[in-house]
């Protein structure tokens, strides 16, 4: 069979990668011009890393690993609330979990397969036409294939499910934050550390990768409606999170200044996204597409990974789409709800909302004495996979 995967990114290259494995004839489209490199750093824990064993990549994983060491919280004054070990906020295991750069995870996998599939770039999906024998799809390019199967996995404003199952907002629920994500000069000396900086409402890090030259910023806020209309805009948004940072102190007036002038800036809301289905017809979707769980949780690139495992598996084991489809929802949905529910824990533990809130968190790391948790959260483990 024949399957278009539109996506490069995780779970894109990863179910090309177990579709191939299986005997599938894939193709990948992909709108950026080749695989992107940089991007914060991702976890892959619990069950995902055994799909990365199996993939025969967790060596080159495990020396990508970036060994964040410490993280320091301060007062909206600058000072010191608490230093722990990050595991300790992110329910990982030290020494078992990866922590990677999103670039390294997705220069992996597209290694992994590139030639084993076909790869096209700088493209993308325009419209979707179903027949009974499969799907016609037309390229923004123009060109026009068929394909027996598609597979969206193509982000949180999937452009497949759009076609598929229509307009975003039904699906899309908004936490409540956006953020701003980009890269700046590293003169804080910040080397396998995560400094964050709280104020009610708001959070500013400075993500301190290895001995890098440069450093992850971060701007965090709350929100009261999710400004869909700003994602395609980047100007608003520099100053969408300027105003909101206005008057604040510590290194964030650095940090807005150098968001403004970055030219890798990624701003988005905190959000998930709930499906009632994962497939339509001769359509499904995998990753974020169709189950986002929003940074808050940790999880997002581990969901990527299991669940192109679980849809390739469904794919190999039946010649009917529909009953595969059917079959890969069946097996992963209640793994991905126990994740997603995960965000309330996050929303807490990073960026609390209120005085009271922020105080109580501060007193509860500042009482952490013992070293990071031997075991993680049940839940990043809580789906054992088919052979």
């Amino acid at each position: 069979m024949r399957v278009l995967v539109s996506g490069a990114s995780i779970a894109g290259p990863a179910t090309a990668f177990w579709l191939h494995r299986n005997g599938f004839e894939v193709t990948v489209v992909e709108k950026a011009a080749a695989v992107r490199d940089g991007g914060y750093p991702i976890d892959v824990r619990g069950t995902a890393l055994e799909v990365v064993r199996r993939m025969g990549i967790l060596p080159q994983l495990q020396d990508a690993d970036i060994e964040t060491r410490r993280l320091t919280f301060l007062e909206a004054d600058g000072t010191v609330a608490a230093a722990v070990h990050p595991q300790h906020v992110a329910g990982g295991v030290d020494g078992q979990d990866l922590e990677v750069r999103r670039g390294d995870l997705t220069s992996v996998l597209y290694e992994a397969v590139r030639d084993d599939v076909e790869f096209v770039f700088h493209d993308s999906i325009d419209v979707l036409d179903e027949h009974p024998e499969g799907v016609r799809v037309t390229f923004r390019s123009g060109a026009q294939r068929d394909f027996d199967l598609v597979v969206g996995a193509d982000g949180m404003h999937s452009r497949t499910r759009e076609l598929t199952f229509g307009p975003e907002l039904p699906f899309h629920r908004y936490l409540g934050f956006c953020f701003a994500g980009f890269t700046m000069p590293n003169t804080f000396g910040l080397s396998h550390e995560i400094i964050m900086w709280n104020a009610p409402g708001r959070g500013a890090a400075l993500y301190g990768v290895q001995d890098g030259d440069v450093v992850h910023g971060f701007l965090n806020f709350v929100g009261p409606q999710p400004p869909m209309e700003l994602l395609r805009d980047p100007e608003a948004q520099r100053e969408l999170v300027a105003d909101a940072f206005a008057g604040d102190g510590w290194e964030v007036p650095s940090m807005v200044k150098a968001m403004r002038e970055a030219d890798d800036l990624f701003f988005d809301t905190v959000s998930q996204i709930h499906l009632p289905a994962w497939s339509r017809g001769r359509v499904a979707l995998v990753g974020d597409a169709a189950y986002a769980p929003s940074f808050l949780t940790g999880q997002g690139s581990s969901l990527a990974l299991v669940g192109a495992y679980l849809l390739a598996d469904a794919l190999a084991s039946t010649t009917d789409h529909a009953e595969a489809f059917a079959a890969y929802e069946a097996n992963l949905r209640e793994f991905v709800e126990l994740n997603q529910a995960l965000v309330g824990e996050g929303d807490a533990a990073l960026f609390p909302t209120t005085e009271e809130a922020l105080e109580k968190r501060n007193s509860g790391l500042r009482g952490i004495t013992e070293p990071p948790p031997a075991t993680g959260h049940p839940e990043h483990s809580a789906l054992t996979l088919p052979d």
